[in-house]
């Protein structure tokens, strides 16, 4: 593993969404490391430190929403960017999650080329200048 390579923390409890994000984050040259469950996400973000969350809203134990939450309350997590990716594509939806804290909202079924935008998109936002 190179110094340089980036890591991306995919918390969706969908296995094979799950495993569609990552393997799109390893075409983009990412480190991922997957959870199926947004319990123990906090002390994975808090312990890998990741570049990336991409973050299901739906689970089945706490809301993705409630884990971008806690991130933003956190100084040490705070700046990471989170692209929240749900099925709940309505505009209120979409305004709670970026209310929350979220870098961008997708909405499922999440494309290849959206993805890989976005994530471009985001991670030139925080990028230092």
């Amino acid at each position: 593993m190179t110094s340089d390579q980036k890591t991306v923390i995919v918390v969706e409890d969908e296995v094979d969404a799950a495993e569609m994000f990552a393997e799109m984050m390893r075409i983009n040259g990412f480190r991922v490391v997957k959870t199926y469950s947004s319990g123990p996400a906090i002390g994975l973000i808090s312990r890998e430190m990741p570049d990336l969350v991409i973050l299901d809203v739906m689970m089945p134990d706490i809301s993705g929403l409630e884990v971008l939450r806690f991130m933003r309350r956190e100084p040490q997590l705070e700046k990471i960017p989170v692209i929240v990716i749900s099925a709940k594509s309505m505009p209120s939806d979409i305004k709670i999650g970026m209310d929350a804290g979220a870098s961008a909202y997708l909405t499922k079924p999440v494309g290849f080329l959206d993805l890989k935008n976005t994530l471009k998109k985001v991670i030139a936002d925080t990028s230092p200048a």
